[in-house]
């Protein structure tokens, strides 16, 4: 039988330490609920005595909750525990985390006390705490540098005085992860009791090792967790939620499990984001937009033909619907191939080695082709066949010059020239386009209808063809010169027409 992981979330405290990350009591109220349908364990609601707001917050928490421990966070001071156990008064699970720090530093040089005073500090505030609630936890702060035999001797300590879940945070992100672990093993053989309570991991990110401590602490004995959705929180982060439960859940040899409903992970992730303002790096483990995104030729193919080639989590299993192949110019036939089938197009082996060298010179010019590139690009693939084409294309503007447009088009095989002038560079084009067309056969109407963020990226031009007997025809296209785009869309459109319209292009020739 597995050993079952408590995930204590510290998002709404320890996260919201963050600068620019504060929320208000409606916006903690909504995070609690998403973190409640996770299905973490606890949630560390505020620090009360901080401020009337974070009394506030945790209070409705209380209201708002039901299912996880509402925890408050308090020094070893008495009136701060008094605070705590008046905000939680309507919690219908609850918790005081109460502690001090241990380390040679903090008790010296922070503290300004010994090793005695602040060991029975500890105590006392354990046992103060106890009066209010039944779940004490206490938090040795900076337990990561602490001396593990006085560490020992507090915890110990804290046990017989009651505490029910014994917090040994690296505050500063100073251990490494066998550092870590030793040092929970250390406690889970020398401190008489330790039966009686449950050690937590509470590990900062500042060397990038909070999850890895994390794990090798929950390895050693350690059976609760405190994190972050998305790691947030003070200087370099938390250990992140994500991470240590899809950590768990990918190594089952390990043996343990958690509460949490991991298809709800990405949108708790995108909630906590939005709300606190904190954009997720794209490469985050597990909720960065392209932790299952793949552009690498030989990792798309592989993928392809099983997903497991590259990748160890099913993204459906984090609540993303399906890997991601982004085409770029390092993707080969496969992804392609697998893109435009998704998008209709079935094509034969020598189509796609003609569509791919497209592809390939589109590809060079942009980061990355979306959908909407690649419908343009087999627009183009299929004007190439069609018969009338754009061989050449001069646009004269500028501050006062006359807009001028030279076109040389293809009809049928007959090679075509004009020249016509127009109220702006698009204008003269089409203009030069309609001399040659016919325009009583059709009504037109041009639609430029967006262009991508980047001076690299395509515009893109949907053009609308009437012809007398009132039926519609479209043509679109995308360029990185918008004027080449708007004629490209237009002789699509005229394309679509058929060959009678064609043949009186034909007739038409200068």
């Amino acid at each position: 039988m597995a050993d079952q992981l408590y995930i204590f979330d510290t998002t709404l405290r320890d996260g919201e330490q963050v600068p620019g990350c504060k929320l208000n009591t409606e916006e903690k109220i909504v995070v609690a609920k998403a973190l409640e349908a996770l299905g973490v364990d606890v949630i560390e609601a505020g620090f009360p005595i901080s401020s009337p707001g974070d009394f506030n917050s945790v209070r409705e928490l209380s209201k708002a909750t039901s299912r996880p421990i509402i925890c408050a966070l308090t020094r070893a001071v008495e009136k701060d525990i008094e605070v705590a156990a008046d905000a939680l008064k309507y919690a219908k699970r609850k918790r005081i985390h109460t502690g001090i720090g241990t380390s040679f530093l903090h008790i010296h040089h922070k503290l300004m006390s010994t090793e005695e005073k602040v060991l029975e500090r500890a105590v006392n505030a354990v046992k103060y705490a106890k009066k209010y609630v039944e779940e004490v936890e206490f938090y040795a702060e900076d337990a990561g540098r602490s001396d593990n035999e006085y560490l020992a001797r507090v915890v110990e300590a804290v046990i017989a005085a009651g505490a029910t879940v014994i917090n040994i945070p690296d505050t500063t992100g100073y251990c490494l992860p066998e550092m870590y672990g030793a040092k929970i093993k250390y406690l889970m053989e020398h401190v008489k009791g330790i039966e009686k309570a449950i050690l937590s991991t509470h590990c900062h990110n500042d060397l990038g090792m909070a999850t890895a401590n994390s794990i090798m602490g929950v390895i050693n004995g350690a059976r609760q967790v405190e994190v972050t959705m998305n790691g947030i929180g003070e200087r370099a982060g938390n250990t992140s939620l994500e991470e240590v439960v899809m950590t768990f859940k990918s190594h089952k040899a390990l043996n343990i499990e958690t509460n949490i409903n991991t298809k709800n992970i990405y949108q708790t992730s995108r909630l906590v984001s939005n709300l606190m303002n904190m954009p997720v790096q794209p490469n985050k483990a597990i909720v960065g937009r392209n932790a299952f995104a793949h552009s690498s030729g030989i990792h798309q193919d592989g993928v392809l033909k099983l997903r497991e080639n590259y990748e160890i989590i099913d993204p459906v299993e984090v609540g993303v619907e399906e890997s991601s192949i982004l085409l770029s110019a390092r993707s080969g036939r496969a992804a392609l191939r697998h893109r435009l089938s998704i998008l209709g197009y079935v094509l034969e082996e020598e189509k796609i080695d003609e569509v791919y060298e497209h592809f390939l010179k589109l590809a060079d010019s942009q980061k990355e082709i979306s959908d909407e590139d690649l419908e343009n690009l087999m627009g183009k693939v299929h004007r190439d066949k069609e018969h009338v084409k754009l061989d050449f294309l001069k646009v004269t503007s500028g501050k006062g010059l006359v807009p001028n447009a030279v076109v040389h088009l293809d009809v049928l095989g007959e090679k075509i020239e004009v020249s016509e002038t127009g109220v702006g560079g698009i204008d003269a084009a089409l203009n030069a386009i309609r001399s040659v067309i016919n325009k009583n056969e059709f009504i037109d109407e041009i639609l430029i209808q967006a262009f991508s963020r980047t001076t690299l990226a395509l515009g893109k031009v949907h053009v609308q063809l009437k012809n007398q007997a009132g039926k519609m025809f479209h043509g679109f296209a995308a360029h990185q010169d918008l004027i080449t785009a708007s004629i490209e869309a237009y002789l699509d459109a005229v394309n679509k027409m058929g060959s009678i319209e064609l043949k009186k292009i034909k007739e038409k020739e200068l």
